[in-house]
């Protein structure tokens, strides 16, 4: 009897010596699945290398030496996106869905908000409640005449459509300070992955407006004028902000957020395949604050709840968003959000974005969390810094999906 015992607890043995070496074997074969899986991954890795590397250096300095932007491809006739432009297909974000019928960027009247005390805490409330989540907001009724806004379109249309060899006088990668109006295609043509559709030019309108003389002429007059209205606008902007914070009215414009504004003028021509290819590359703003005017053909996305939304275009309206220094500053209470521009085969799109910082500029004014807004429960999430770091570390980073706030993370 002990004998079979002792024979029944040695088959149990062998069933489970049995029974391991199918999990050792199946082990084995999983292990082999993540080799393959891996070696797949490079291989793809490899082949967009290929695509994205084939000697793109010698074609963006082709680009770049016509001085003509991607305007002077279209209007040269071509009907494909030169490899420059093309995005890897994983990437593809032309085939996003439409945006979830609920989701829908907050449109803010700022009628009666000097008369009203009642209308101008539910505008705040508005306000905290749309930079809290969304961090963008359309705003109507918001005292810059309509008039100023299609002159603005016009002037700037007359920039990028005048004779290219006029135009060419403009062109530069100087971003110094040294001029007032920088034009090019892709401020970061040189180390982007994927250069955009679209050309701009920027104008530094304060702390120091620049001479007549020192603008292009297209837009001489109208830009002097647009930008203090934009100024006076943003000044009012950052005054219910702070009121949204639960600090005092002129606490962001003590700290400085108003000091400096400068203009990026961008003209998206038509695009003969806008499904492979992006008018602005997902991003931040690098600043406190942007004022955007953008037309009809619209194209705006926002990163919102995982989702891509549009922002529709509403006439005489403007978007307004937190760019990363608020973000900072108010140690993400505000929050500075990824939005992108689709490529359409409509246009060409305009649009003027006033982003309020100084860029590039050793002010000495030291940045971070607002001390107020700080307790132990929320101590800082960033280390200080300034204008001149933060703008820096964003150029030299280029327009990528990783925030530049990464960098100055505690």
């Amino acid at each position: 009897m002990v004998a079979n015992k002792l024979t029944g607890k040695t088959d149990v043995v062998d069933n489970l010596k049995g029974k391991t070496e199918v999990v050792d074997n199946l082990k084995e074969k999983t292990d082999a699945v993540e080799t393959l899986k891996e070696k797949v991954v490079a291989i793809d890795d490899n082949l967009s290398a290929c695509t994205l590397h084939y000697d793109r250096k010698a074609e963006l300095i082709a680009f770049d030496e016509t001085k003509s932007g991607v305007k002077g491809l279209v209007d040269a006739g071509i009907t494909e996106v030169p490899r420059i432009f093309r995005l890897p297909s994983p990437e593809n974000p032309n085939s996003d869905q439409k945006s979830p019928p609920e989701h829908s960027l907050p449109v803010i009247n700022l009628e009666g908000i000097k008369e009203d005390p009642i209308r101008r805490k539910e505008v705040v409330k508005e306000i905290k409640d749309a930079l809290g989540s969304w961090g963008f907001f359309q705003m109507v009724n918001h005292g810059v005449p309509i008039n100023v806004m299609e002159e603005m379109k016009k002037g700037v249309l007359g920039f990028f459509e005048q004779d290219n060899e006029v135009k060419k006088q403009w062109y530069t990668r100087d971003s110094s300070g040294k001029t007032r109006v920088v034009y090019n295609s892709n401020f970061d043509l040189f180390s982007a992955p994927v250069t955009n559709w679209r050309d701009s030019f920027l104008c530094t309108m304060y702390p120091n407006p620049p001479k007549p003389d020192e603008l292009p002429p297209q837009c001489r007059d109208i830009l002097l004028e647009y930008s203090n209205h934009v100024m006076k606008l943003g000044r009012a902007v950052l005054e219910l902000m702070s009121e949204a914070l639960g600090l005092d009215s002129n606490y962001l414009l003590d700290l400085g957020c108003a000091e400096g504004l400068s203009i990026g003028n961008h003209y998206y021509p038509p695009c003969p395949q806008p499904e492979l290819t992006i008018g602005t590359l997902e991003h931040t703003d690098a600043g406190f604050i942007t004022i955007l005017q953008q037309d009809h053909i619209g194209g705006l996305k926002v990163f919102y709840q995982n989702e891509w939304t549009d922002v529709p275009t509403i006439p005489g309206a403007f978007v307004v968003n937190a760019g990363d220094l608020l973000q900072l500053v108010t140690n993400d209470n505000f929050v500075s959000s990824r939005h992108k521009v689709m490529a359409n085969k409509a246009g060409p799109r305009i649009s003027m974005a006033s982003f309020f910082m100084r860029y590039l500029t050793d002010t000495g004014k030291v940045l971070g969390p607002i001390k107020e807004l700080l307790s132990e429960d929320n101590p800082a999430k960033y280390r200080e810094t300034t204008e001149k770091e933060f703008s820096s570390h964003y150029h030299q980073k280029g327009l990528t999906k990783i925030s530049a706030l990464m960098h100055f993370k505690i």
